[in-house]
């Protein structure tokens, strides 16, 4: 531990919880365009297609679902492997500098396959694999077909993790359109939004990004975000620019001088978030949000739940069931607690279901 964290100012739990939730825009609905408040957040988790619907329904103040859907069909926002080697929904913008950024990532995720890939020359591949998703989009199994013909000893689920790898390939519309279906099928975003991808940024940069929309933050959690790692030269660079606090176990934490830290005592209305929320997901500790004895709560094997907070924390899980709407929360709430989730959930429906009907319960979710 450095002196400069044992003697920096203290942030609680509490007082880390409310200035994250104000970062992510959950401490009251924010007046903001879809496009900014995705690129503010450095996108949206999109591992399926719903989630960045609910992550702006709990987020924006008068969003309409067909917003966020527009962008896509419009090619102004793009479903792309980028933090985490996850699929984010992020501003054209932030695809063409982001994935180029993340790419050390993806060169040791292909690492992961080698044994798969013994004998296959990766430069080749790439040429090839671009040529195919160019030529017109191609789902993974076409991809795995078109690659294995090529090299028919190596693993076929292997040759398509590395061209997914090796090239920025995006999921194309109407994947991802809200009240569409479409199959996953692949081109590169060059090819897609018509221009090229851009150098990756200064690490620097996206710094100061994700202390806008995480922090305050440690080096660990920015790394844990990012899949990224050695980022603390960056940090040392950045700090004569940040301020320094530490957390209750005596970490280092990194600010901007003019982000918002809200008193702890702040109100956080409930809100209803989907799986996968980057608020969950985006910190080495996690109990800002998560409590510790909730930890692993909102999985059962391999499905994730929809998240409830309470009181800006993990307090529960809820699933849209046939026609209700069923809460679970993981401990007692009182009734103006209950009530408040209600609401939320009342709003939440209304955003992204109008005119449709659903009871709202609270009853058993995970092992129902």
């Amino acid at each position: 531990m450095t002196k400069t964290a044992t003697t920096a100012p203290l942030l609680t739990t509490r007082a880390l919880n409310r200035a994250t939730l104000a970062r992510q825009l959950l401490l009251q609905p924010v007046r903001m365009t879809a496009a900014d408040a995705v690129g503010h957040l450095l996108g949206l988790q999109a591992q399926n297609v719903k989630p960045p619907y609910h992550q702006l329904a709990a987020r924006l103040d008068g969003f309409a679902p067909q917003e966020l859907s527009r962008l896509m069909a419009d090619r102004r926002a793009v479903r792309i492997v980028t933090m985490r080697s996850t699929i984010h929904t992020h501003t054209a913008d932030d695809a063409l500098t982001l994935r180029p950024l993340v790419q050390p990532a993806r060169d040791r995720e292909i690492n992961v396959f080698r044994q798969g890939l013994v004998g296959v020359d990766l430069d080749r591949l790439a040429r090839l694999a671009r040529e195919l998703v160019e030529a017109e989009p191609r789902t993974m199994r076409h991809l795995r077909d078109a690659l294995g013909a090529e090299w028919p000893d190596a693993d076929p689920h292997a040759l398509a993790v590395a061209a997914r790898c090796r090239l920025p390939l995006v999921q194309v519309t109407p994947r991802g359109l809200w009240g569409r279906s479409g199959q996953v099928a692949l081109t590169t975003v060059e090819h897609w939004l018509g221009r090229p991808t851009a150098p990756a940024p200064a690490p620097d940069t996206v710094v100061l990004r994700y202390l806008a929309a995480f922090g305050p933050a440690s080096v660990k959690d920015m790394q844990t975000w990012s899949g990224l790692t050695r980022l603390r030269p960056a940090f040392e660079r950045l700090r004569p620019r940040l301020l320094t606090f530490r957390d209750e176990h005596g970490v280092e934490l990194f600010d901007l001088p003019d982000a918002p830290r809200p008193d702890p005592a702040t109100p956080a209305p409930p809100r209803l978030l989907p799986e996968y929320d980057n608020l969950l997901l985006s910190h080495a500790d996690r109990t800002r949000v998560v409590p510790a004895e909730h930890r692993g709560r909102t999985w059962q094997g391999n499905t994730a739940y929809p998240t409830l907070l309470v009181d800006g924390f993990l307090a529960g899980v809820w699933k849209l069931r046939d026609d209700a709407l069923v809460i679970e929360p993981f401990g007692h709430l009182t009734a103006v607690e209950r009530e408040a989730v209600g609401a939320e959930a009342e709003r939440m429906l209304r955003v992204l279901h109008p005119g449709e009907s659903y009871d709202i319960r609270f009853g058993t979710v995970v092992t129902g």
